[in-house]
């Protein structure tokens, strides 16, 4: 019986180191980082964002992006407007004081990555996938893309022909090691 045991111990010790992944790296969010909302009017960025990211490229099934933007922090460059979007018909921050994207896979597409999640504005979550650059910097990385979303999907203002129904956003999110 000893003769199985030591050999089989051995052989579950050895299969065992093999399969080890190292954890995930968690990240902490850098200064300096950009959500810029642009289109033909209006065009601005959320100054406040919060959240936690999980990533490495070997490991992206378990990768995560946790992120939230205080809707309070919008500007436009128009203190007038700035309020207007936090009012019940925009974005309700009151209520809703945060726009969330929880990740639920991350993707190798081409030489960057997508990223699929949920979206969340103004108490309406949808799926959203977004495309992911993920450029090494020291020990960190920067990701930065662009999409869009419609407003009207999230029941964000109201069709007008003065503000587009798609919002072209792009982000540039420094990160370093925890």
């Amino acid at each position: 019986m000893k003769n199985i045991i030591y050999p089989l111990l051995a052989a579950i010790i050895l299969f065992s180191s093999a399969m080890y992944v190292s954890p995930l790296q968690d990240f902490k969010i850098a200064d300096g980082y950009s959500i810029a909302f642009k289109s033909k009017d209006p065009s601005g960025v959320f100054k406040t964002m919060k959240g936690t990211i999980k990533f490495d490229e070997a490991d992206l099934p378990n990768s995560k992006f946790d992120l939230q933007f205080v809707v309070s922090s919008i500007s436009t460059g128009n203190g007038m407007m700035n309020k207007k979007a936090q009012i019940e018909e925009w974005f309700n921050a009151a209520k809703y004081p945060e726009i969330k994207f929880t990740s639920t896979k991350v993707v190798k597409s081409g030489s960057d990555y997508s990223v699929t999640g949920k979206l969340t504005i103004k108490g309406i979550t949808k799926e959203k996938s977004i495309p992911l650059k993920a450029t090494k910097v020291g020990s960190g990385y920067t990701f930065s893309g662009s999409f869009g979303v419609n407003r009207m999907d999230f029941k964000v203002g109201h069709k007008s022909d003065a503000v587009p129904e798609v919002m072209n956003i792009s982000y540039a999110i420094p990160v370093l090691k925890k």
